[in-house]
């Protein structure tokens, strides 16, 4: 079982960075990749980021790609998404997951879900 508890959200002014944490419970959380997903109101949650469990590889939706920037800390059962030159856009709940896949790119490779986060970007 991982708990998934994300931190890091907020209003940030058009063109400002936030950076989400996403802490994790479990002697596990190394085995696991990681992702970063988000949803707008009245949208779909939709796949952000995600990281392979050694950290090694890193897979980006392409609307923030050169924005966004995914990391890991294994020992600190922690993953990271650096948002910088925010949108108006970028406007969501941002989640994280948990997953036993080498990719993660759809919801449905993951088992385990964190509350989520709130992030504003104001115009």
């Amino acid at each position: 079982q991982v708990q998934l508890v994300e931190s890091g959200g907020g209003l940030v002014q058009a063109g400002g960075s936030l950076r989400l944490s996403c802490a994790a419970s479990g002697r596990t959380f190394s085995r696991y990749t990681m992702g970063w997903f988000r949803q707008a109101p009245g949208k779909e949650r939709e796949f952000v980021a995600a990281i392979v469990s050694t950290g090694s590889k890193a897979y980006y939706v392409d609307f923030v790609k050169g924005r966004f920037t995914i990391s890991r800390d294994n020992a600190k059962n922690t993953v990271y998404l650096q948002m910088n030159t925010l949108k108006p856009e970028d406007t969501a709940v941002y989640y994280c997951a948990a997953g036993p896949t080498n990719r993660g790119v759809f919801e449905t490779e993951y088992d385990y879900w964190g509350q989520g986060t709130q992030v504003t970007v104001s115009s």
